[in-house]
């Protein structure tokens, strides 16, 4: 008899623009976000500024949940888990950026400029992007 043991895997989000991200606090309060994401070899990747909440959420714990939802955030699909963390080697980057690109080609750039220009009329500095991988987890 065979056991074969079956890799978690993210539902189909292929066509979806947008998922809904949540992060948790260290009360353990769920916090959702919805962002853009891009996936590649059975992995999420998602881009976000380096100030950005959830990032300190993320060193606290690894544990989020992903849904497809509305660009406003609201939920239209499934839930899934997994753990996520933010990518630090260069050539991780390099591919999590390369999938985001081809996914939204040029709404990107354009997305990244009105939000630096945002920053420079409220007089704040311009801020790193850091990019999150998210793989999935059973249950």
């Amino acid at each position: 008899m065979s056991t074969t043991i079956e890799k978690a895997t993210f539902p189909d989000l292929g066509k979806e623009q947008c998922i809904a991200l949540t992060t948790f606090r260290k009360t353990g309060q769920a916090v959702t976000t919805p962002v853009w994401f891009a996936e590649r070899l059975g992995r999420i990747y998602v881009e976000t500024h380096a100030d950005a909440g959830k990032l300190k959420r993320l060193r606290h714990t690894a544990r989020v949940t992903l849904a497809p939802c509305t660009y406003n955030g609201k939920v239209t699909g499934a839930v899934s888990k997994g753990n996520a963390h933010i990518l630090t080697e260069p050539e991780e980057c390099r591919v999590a950026s390369a999938a985001l690109a081809k996914k939204y080609g040029l709404m990107r750039p354009l997305f990244h400029f009105v939000m630096n220009a945002q920053r420079l009329l409220q007089r704040k500095a311009r801020v790193n992007q850091v990019c999150i991988a998210i793989e999935p987890i059973a249950g």
